[in-house]
């Protein structure tokens, strides 16, 4: 584990007029997305380098639950505010799978193209390939109750062949009718102006706005 560089205090919400926050997340593909959308609106990451990364069971049932879990955890670790997302592709004619469990659909130790590859599979013969991606997020703060929290989502449908090459997960299959490509097929800021995660972080973002 890292030394805790935050431990001599609190991380300060905001310094000169910029919020500091700590993404509760090992992912590090997830920490760029988060940093970049949240750059935009001003807000600021505590680094890499100088957040304490802790392993969290994602055993809840709920993407709010699973995000909950995090952002406490990381929020007590690191001293300072902590931002979770806990997000994943639900699939109509699959009833919502894979949901909670998209990271690890081919299981525990599956990659990208593992999951992608069982989506496939499940999905061959099915011509309704409706589905839609939601994000939670869950703002903590060290050593109070208080919470913030915002969820967003987009529709879309799942391609028959992976396109693109850019992002992470799921985005080479999911086809966003708002784009009219694949979010792999995307820029990261093209992806942001319509994804479930931009949606849900600008609506954090305007709320953390309010508190502060």
């Amino acid at each position: 584990m890292r030394e805790n560089r935050l431990a001599n205090g609190p991380c300060p919400i905001s310094t000169d007029g910029c919020m500091k926050l700590v993404v509760a997340s090992n992912n590090a593909k997830k920490r760029t997305e988060i940093a970049v959308i949240l750059a935009v609106l001003g807000i600021e990451l505590v680094t890499a380098e100088d957040t304490i990364f802790i392993d969290v069971v994602e055993d809840a049932d709920t993407f709010a639950g699973n995000a909950q879990k995090k952002a406490e955890a990381f929020a007590a670790a690191n001293n300072c505010a902590a931002i979770a997302d806990d997000s994943g592709l639900c699939v109509d004619v699959l009833k919502g799978a894979p949901g909670v469990y998209s990271a690890r659909f081919a299981g525990e130790s599956a990659t990208d193209a593992d999951n992608n590859l069982k989506l496939l599979n499940a999905l061959a013969g099915h011509a309704n390939r409706a589905a839609h991606f939601i994000c939670h997020l869950h703002l903590a703060f060290p050593n109070d109750d208080t919470s913030l929290q915002a969820e967003g989502r987009v529709s879309g449908d799942i391609l028959e062949q992976a396109s693109g090459v850019s992002g992470f997960g799921y985005d080479p299959l999911f086809f966003c009718p708002e784009l009219g490509k694949a979010f792999a097929d995307c820029t990261p800021a093209e992806k942001a102006s319509v994804s479930h995660r931009g949606r849900a972080l600008r609506q954090l973002a305007e709320r953390l706005k309010e508190y502060v």
